[in-house]
């Protein structure tokens, strides 16, 4: 699937195995890094790998797609990583720039920078989480901390003081950043994995996390305290009139630039929730409106104008434009100019983003499943009864007696023999 971020003065998006980056102020030539032209990892640091433990994962058995990738708060640097295991670090200023190319332990799920931007962490598939200097680009990763099953998000409180992990068994986690090995709180309602994590921007005490169960929960993530639950499954399903048992995750959660705004995308819906932060009150939302889409996207961004873009899985019209004006959104022009620049490069792309087209949902495997064992038990038990009530019935018909000794009960009385 496609990813998208805006920050700073350029929209950039990721697709398959490439990184299109998009100048929307000015126009430049957009910015392409396609992974199956990277740096291949040399053998000498493949034996290295595999002496350190890291050998687990064949070396060429992964493709160049990217998985994950994030830009920096002030825009200055990018890094994504792909499924040959590389964290591929850029410099955006004064033009896009490759400055380091390092290996990671395992696939990896999510990135984040710090504030400083002196750190990329990195969280993988196997539940760790490993830092990776920006200031040192060649320094190999750190370790920090680990969860016993797969992590889907890792975010940061915006004094770097904490490292907020989510992952596959419903947890949220608080950890000192310094010393991760010290954990604040957890944060333990969810009913499963929790997919989605946010700070929202001018609320540095919250956070907001989306999971597979369908629902929203506001925190008070320092205290592991739950503030408020929104079930999606009420607001997004009812208003496309689709079946309210349907399992859905919520797939992405961001923040206007100026935290009054809340936009909430769920898997395979065609449509984009948004909730207005109330004022003077502790960690409530209320639904505003409900922004109805020709297609499913694939991803959404903010831009620093606190426009809304929603990019989608369609070559003729690829990505949407809203703005906020008179208490609602509302569809921008085609011709505005930075939409037009940004639709121009990405069709011009498509073949980047035309095999990605359709594709089944990251989460579809990671539902729980219920088996339900009683409801077997009780089925078999019926067809037992039935089975022997006809057994009666019949020997009743023939006037005989029914032998309520069984088969195996008759075997083991003993025979007369004399």
């Amino acid at each position: 699937m496609a990813v998208v971020c805006s920050k700073a003065d350029w929209f950039v998006s990721s697709c398959s195995t490439s990184l299109v980056a998009v100048n929307l102020k000015q126009s430049r030539e957009p910015f392409v890094f396609d992974c199956a032209k990277a740096e291949t990892k040399p053998k000498e640091a493949d034996g290295d790998s595999k002496s350190a433990g890291e050998g687990s994962e064949e070396k060429d058995s992964g493709s160049d797609r990217i998985l994950a990738f994030a830009v920096s708060a002030s825009g200055k640097h990018a890094a994504l990583t792909d499924d040959h295991k590389r964290l591929v670090l850029f410099c955006t200023e004064p033009s896009w720039q490759c400055i380091s190319t390092r290996w990671v332990v395992r696939r990896c799920t999510s990135l984040v920078f710090t504030q400083a931007e002196d750190e990329v962490f990195v969280a993988d598939k196997s539940g760790d989480v490993y830092s990776f200097s920006v200031l040192e680009p060649q320094k190999p990763g750190e370790l920090k901390l680990g969860h016993l099953s797969m992590l889907l998000d890792v975010t940061l409180s915006p004094d770097d003081k904490y490292i907020i992990t989510a992952d596959r068994d419903e947890k949220i986690r608080v950890s000192f950043r310094r010393s991760p090995y010290n954990i604040q709180a957890f944060c333990l309602e969810h009913r499963e994995f929790v997919s989605a994590l946010l700070v929202p921007a001018g609320h540095p005490d919250w956070l907001l996390s989306g999971s597979g169960d369908g629902t929203m929960k506001v925190w008070h993530y320092e205290s592991g305290r739950r503030l408020h639950s929104v079930d999606l499954r009420q607001l997004t399903l009812d208003s496309e009139n689709t079946d309210t048992e349907k399992r859905f995750a919520v797939s992405r959660i961001i923040s206007s630039p100026d935290g009054k705004h809340i936009a909430v995308q769920c898997e395979r819906l065609p449509s984009v929730q948004l909730f207005v932060v109330d004022s003077g009150t502790e960690g409530c939302l209320s639904p505003a409106e409900t922004l109805a889409l020709p297609h499913a996207p694939w991803d959404m961004t903010f831009d620093s104008q606190k426009q809304l873009w929603v990019l989608l899985e369609t070559e003729d019209v690829n990505v949407l434009l809203y703005q906020y004006s008179e208490q609602h959104w509302k569809l921008c022009d085609s011709e505005t100019p930075e939409l037009r620049r940004v639709t121009e490069v990405l069709q011009a792309q498509w073949n980047i983003f035309k095999g990605s087209v359709g594709l089944e949902s990251p989460f579809k495997h990671l539902f729980k499943v219920n088996f339900d064992n009683m409801a077997s038990y009780l089925q078999k038990k019926q067809e037992r009864l039935e089975q022997e009530s006809r057994k009666r019935a019949a020997a009743a018909a023939n006037g005989s007696k029914p032998n309520k000794r069984s088969k195996t009960e008759s075997s083991t009385v003993p025979q007369n023999t004399s």
